[in-house]
C-alpha cells in the first residue's frame, strides 16, 4: 500500500468523523483529504513541496 492511499484513508477517517458537523464539516474533511493526500504523495518522494510552495508564492513558475 502507497503513502498516498495511506494518505487518502486518514484523511477519509477524518472526513468520516467530521460529516457529523454538516456541510462545513463536509467541506473541512475534504480539505483534510486533499492534504492527506499531498502528504502521501510527498511521503512517496512523488511530490516536491519545495517546488509547489515555490510556485504557489510566484518565485518559480510551473512551465
Amino acid at each position: 500500500m502507497s503513502m498516498t492511499v495511506v494518505g487518502i484513508a486518514m484523511g477519509a477517517f477524518v472526513a468520516f468523523m467530521s460529516l457529523s458537523f454538516g456541510l462545513w464539516g463536509f467541506l473541512i474533511s475534504l480539505l483534510f483529504m486533499g492534504i492527506g493526500a499531498l502528504l502521501g504523495r510527498a511521503a512517496d518522494g512523488k511530490l516536491d513541496l519545495r517546488s509547489v510552495l515555490d510556485a504557489i508564492t510566484g518565485r518559480r513558475s510551473s512551465s
